[in-house]
């Protein structure tokens, strides 16, 4: 199989369209390394899990234009893509992935800020006189 596998990942605000071909193990992320975009290890680790949990790490260049929503957001965002295209891949691979959460979407998400409130929740102080 030498064809280009597309998916997307969605956290929070975040989105992730990724491209991802049989190779090396390169990536492209927003044109910089995987290292360069995500700095903090654990971020690269999360991002890693579902090429270690079906031993594919390394085989696969990948391509990810991520847009909105903070770092950790857009890490969630790239492991979810991840987790679909290799199931795409091996049908064999989704209980596995199942089996550690990556093939469930994050659905939570930030609520808006209300009328009249200080925040989404938040009431001004109350005053008795």
């Amino acid at each position: 199989m030498s064809e280009q596998i597309q998916t997307i990942g969605r956290r929070k605000r975040a989105v992730c369209r990724m491209y991802m071909t049989p190779g090396s193990g390169k990536w492209d992320v927003n044109g910089r390394t995987l290292g360069e975009y995500f700095p903090r290890p654990t971020l690269v680790s999360a991002i890693q899990q579902p090429f270690t949990l079906t031993d594919t790490l390394g085989k696969y260049d990948i391509k990810a234009v991520l847009d909105g929503g903070g770092v950790a957001g857009q890490a969630g965002a790239v492991r979810l893509a991840i987790a679909r295209a290799l199931v795409k891949i091996d049908e064999s691979n989704k209980k596995k992935l199942r089996e550690y959460g990556l093939m469930t979407r994050d659905a939570r998400e930030v609520e808006r800020k209300k009328p009249g409130r200080a925040g989404a929740r938040k009431r001004f102080q109350f005053s008795k006189r």
